[in-house]
């Protein structure tokens, strides 16, 4: 039992164990890519115009509503309450696609799934409050890569169950229900923090953060979003006083102050051109993203039926899945000048899944179809992996964490304007294939407008490269004659 404890109280292994266990199951469903599939067939009866119309949008609004408060809850109540919500909600999502029966119903699961979604933070968030920074890199790797197998493991189990064992989609479900109800338990496992990132620090003796402390002068000449602003007074720190908790008034204060400081911090942040484009970028790719991952499977439907055809969505998502890990890794190994071909990359690849969504509106074969979303995919991981790390190395971790979460809000945003316009019923309701040639052009125009922002870029650079050799020359040929005139005098 002592050692036991000892585990739990010291340590980064312990809490990283439990997290990727948590992360492991929740992510292995292999009901998930076969969704559209089984809410048109037998076990729900539902119309494709309802799933895409009434049903999926729900998911899109929810997580909207839900994304902002749940950003600044998580970090309060210091992420393990967050993380158990999340199991709580997706057992409650299950149940209804289970159990429940009819249009409201599938739209309240859409609304427990879209706070699963909202809840994730807490996930990746977590395990940065119980270890040292030392250990940041190893244990985020682990929590990433866990939910990268499960899902792939999850989506070839449920291809294999439909296609050779001819299992049902309803015990797909019921799996995918008992995967996320051991998730759920692992949680209660999981050790409490004690800080967190940004209303919970190592010592609740905190220096105030207001006019007084953020207006003074920046006496470092780095640029802001370099410099780490602590917000604790480290005379207090180094002392290890007794902790004592604060008057009600006092906290009220604090949870202001924080959120003021929040606001400066983004304000800095996207005053920086170079975080502020990859920003840009982030939002506007993310929202596409999401629309695609959304409604996929709806195109699937389109060109395949599922109540006449052999339905491999399961396959694809694995192998969709597994590509966007290995493009994710090769970043990693790629060592360009990001400054100057970050941006064209950003272009060229977006040009690329602007491509690959024309493809798949236009052909009529399912196969090349599949192909052309395992393309789309795998070129959104490798952008959003070289975006993530071009914002994260040059900010804290708290202010990559909010930066994180502003960008997504931000990408839905757009998400629920694209959502209510182009795929709800109380806006054009477009059907699905003219609704992927809308997604195609929305990515057309990031590419033209990152490629011309790119081109524009190196032009800038040349020019100023060249200033520079003719300024040197200019120097080197007068030079020679100074000396002459310093003679004579």
């Amino acid at each position: 039992m002592g050692c036991w404890g000892e585990m739990q109280s010291s340590g980064w292994i312990f809490p990283t164990m439990i997290l990727c266990i948590y992360g492991f199951f929740t992510m292995m469903r292999p009901s998930e890519p076969f969704l559209t599939p089984y809410l048109t067939g037998p076990d729900k009866n539902l119309t494709i115009n309802e799933v895409t119309q009434h049903i999926f949008p729900v998911w899109t609004y929810s997580y909207l509503a839900l994304l902002f408060p749940v950003f600044l809850i998580t970090d309060y109540v210091r992420y393990k309450p967050v993380i158990i919500l999340q199991g709580i909600s997706l057992i409650v999502t299950w149940l209804l696609l289970l159990f429940a029966h009819g249009l409201a119903a599938m739209q309240l699961m859409e609304f427990f799934y879209g706070t699963v979604t909202a809840t994730e933070v807490a996930y990746y968030a977590y395990i940065y409050s119980v270890v040292s920074a030392d250990h940041y890199q190893k244990v985020t790797s682990y929590c990433r890569s866990i939910t990268l197998v499960a899902s792939t493991m999850g989506s070839f189990l449920g291809q294999i169950l439909v296609s050779l064992a001819h299992v049902s989609y309803f015990y797909l479900n019921a799996i995918s229900l008992a995967s996320v109800s051991v998730a759920f338990i692992s949680a209660f496992f999981l050790p409490m923090p004690q800080k967190s990132m940004f209303f919970h620090r190592k010592s609740s003796l905190e220096a105030p953060i207001g006019p007084t402390n953020k207006d003074a002068p920046n006496v470092s000449g780095q640029p802001c979003y370099q410099q780490d602003k602590d917000l604790t007074v480290s005379s207090v720190n180094s002392q290890n006083l007794p902790e004592y908790p604060l008057p009600k008034i006092q906290k009220q204060n604090h949870f202001l102050t924080v959120l003021w400081q929040l606001c400066r911090d983004l304000k800095e942040c996207y005053s920086t051109k170079k975080l502020l484009y990859w920003s840009i970028w982030w939002a506007l790719a993310t929202a596409g993203f999401n629309q695609i991952l959304n409604y996929v499977q709806v195109l699937w439907d389109d060109k395949a039926p599922s109540h006449s055809s052999a339905v491999y969505n399961g396959a694809v998502e694995a192998i969709a899945t597994f590509l966007s890990s290995i493009t994710s890794l090769a970043v990693g190994y790629v060592k360009l000048n990001w400054d100057l071909t970050g941006e064209l990359a950003l272009g060229a690849f977006s040009a690329l899944d602007a491509g690959s969504l024309f493809l798949m509106c236009f052909t009529k074969n399912i196969w090349v179809c599949y192909a052309g979303y395992l393309v789309f995919k795998a070129c959104y991981m490798l952008l959003i992996t070289i975006a993530t790390f071009q914002i994260a190395v040059s900010l804290s971790m708290e202010r990559y964490a909010l930066m994180f979460g502003f960008n997504n809000f931000i990408a839905l945003i757009i998400q629920s304007i694209v959502t209510f316009i182009v795929v709800d019923s109380k806006g054009l309701g477009l059907d699905i294939g003219t609704q992927f040639l809308i997604y195609g052009s929305y990515f057309a125009v990031i590419a033209g407008i990152f490629l011309s922002r790119s081109i524009y870029t190196i032009i800038s650079i040349k020019c100023q490269n060249q200033n520079l050799l003719e300024n040197s020359q200019k120097i080197e040929a007068e030079e020679p004659a100074t000396e002459v005139y310093g003679t004579r005098l």
